[in-house]
């Protein structure tokens, strides 16, 4: 809402509410468990990063495998994407999330007990098609909460998930991989007791969530009915404002500049939150032969921790300059300088971990403005169709990415050529966001929220 509103406005006859008030009441009240429940997400699926420092010599697993494994996930992913969001438009999120959340959780945990590739392969394959609905679904679900102007700023505080996700999962698998309980090796234990989460959490959902403001006991029968109200008058407007075609929206080029950016960039996105435990490992056992893969998580735990920041300073200057594009292709651009800064030779660690946690701050730093853009260059119809296609792109790269890096080193690429190989990727991913023509917002003026759908950088 704009600082215009007014304090208090007409619901029913007789009763008025506080729009502050709702919005307080609904931002506390679905906010936190959904950002919990993204962390969880984010950690199963790229745990593996750090399992597989121990697991692909425990089985035998080249790194041409792992690097398919880790791919194998976005295959699932990909297919029941759109469906997922459908079955909460349609349904119940409540016990649509909770079917998830069981169901990755149980295929996560499994895979501590894979032997093969190919049990490797199925398991990914699985926790893909597992997880699949619940990002598009959250997506949906805050459609029923948020207003169109409180919509961005709900999905901008799951995007401070992913530095905080990666930064404790680090640590945590850290002490894993040092513990052997009742026979099992460290890294089945990664699988094991980062999977429960959302096992147990898929049981309390459903107590947990509201599917819609009508059923939400926690506010009051006006706020309900005002909520409620506002949030059919947006549907209502934007089923006037008629709809877009994908066919439409592939006719925009700004669309493929999007679409090809974010490809290009998460190319070393996804396979910088998998394999930088491996490249750590690589560069201390360079400089500090007796560290183990527990310092080599610690250490990346660390840099992934600069991410937090990073988001958070970029979100504040995109929005108080306006420039919401060239902060993008900054964070871009000097991920992509620091990664290479990095692996100059002759450095000292301390040297090489100062590059990196400046790699680390501006990893993640481009995406809060990158899902801006959409809504700055295209029309409010057009921007709903593209934004999905622009996110299949997303993940598509994830699919690419980590096979490529597997293959590499199987063949006998070190790290520091795949260091180089991701820094090229953010470089070039900020090169093509360089190209968009977007109109520059007034210094200070509110971001522009996406109308219809907001996405998260690495959903």
């Amino acid at each position: 809402m704009s600082t215009a509103e007014p304090a208090l406005i007409p619901s029913v006859p007789g009763l008025t509410v506080d729009p502050r008030t709702v919005r307080r009441k609904v931002f506390w009240r679905i906010l936190p468990l959904v950002f919990v429940l993204y962390i969880i997400a984010y950690l199963d699926r790229v745990n593996v990063g750090a399992a597989k420092l121990e697991m692909a010599g425990a089985l035998n697993f080249s790194e041409d495998v792992i690097g398919w494994g880790i791919g194998l996930f976005f295959a699932g992913y990909l297919v029941l994407e759109i469906p997922g969001a459908l079955i909460v438009e349609h349904w119940s999120a409540r016990k649509w999330f909770a079917r998830i959340l069981v169901t990755w959780g149980v295929c996560s945990m499994a895979t501590a007990f894979v032997r093969q590739p190919w049990q490797f392969y199925l398991a990914r394959i699985l926790l893909g098609l597992a997880e699949a609905g619940f990002f598009p679904g959250i997506i949906v679900y805050f459609t029923h909460w948020f207003p169109r102007a409180e919509r961005a700023r709900a999905l901008a505080g799951l995007v401070l998930g992913i530095p905080v996700c990666m930064a404790l999962g680090s640590e945590v698998s850290a002490w894993l991989l040092q513990v052997h309980w009742f026979q099992f090796a460290g890294w089945q234990w990664v699988f094991l007791l980062e999977g429960l989460p959302a096992v147990l959490f898929g049981v309390a959902v459903p107590f947990l969530l509201t599917d819609r403001p009508r059923q939400a006991k926690w506010l009051t029968p006006a706020e309900r009915d005002w909520l409620e109200t506002t949030l059919e008058a947006e549907r209502q407007q934007a089923t006037t404002m008629g709809g877009a075609t994908l066919r439409t929206a592939l006719r925009q080029p700004t669309v493929w500049l999007l679409a090809l950016g974010i490809l290009v960039t998460n190319l070393g996105g996804y396979v910088l939150a998998v394999w930088l435990p491996t490249a750590v490992d690589t560069f201390l056992k360079e400089t500090r032969p007796t560290s183990t893969h527990a310092d080599a998580l610690m250490w990346s735990g660390l840099i992934f921790a600069c991410g937090l920041a990073g988001v958070l300073v970029s979100g504040q200057v995109a929005d108080r300059t306006g420039q919401h594009k060239w902060s993008c292709v900054t964070g871009q651009v000097l991920t992509g300088v620091c990664l290479a800064a990095s692996v100059i030779p002759g450095q000292s660690w301390s040297a090489m971990f100062a590059w990196l946690c400046g790699a680390g701050f501006f990893a993640v730093s481009w995406c809060s403005p990158f899902w801006v853009l959409p809504t700055l260059t295209l029309t409010a119809s057009v921007a709903a169709v593209a934004v999905a296609f622009i996110n299949i792109a997303a993940n598509l790269a994830g699919f690419i990415g980590s096979p490529v890096v597997g293959h590499m080193k199987t063949a006998g690429a070190t790290d520091r050529d795949w260091f180089l190989l991701v820094a090229a990727c953010y470089i070039g991913g900020g090169l093509i966001v360089a190209l968009l023509r977007v109109p520059r917002l007034p210094s200070g003026a509110p971001k522009a929220a996406p109308r219809n759908a907001d996405r998260s950088p690495q959903a």
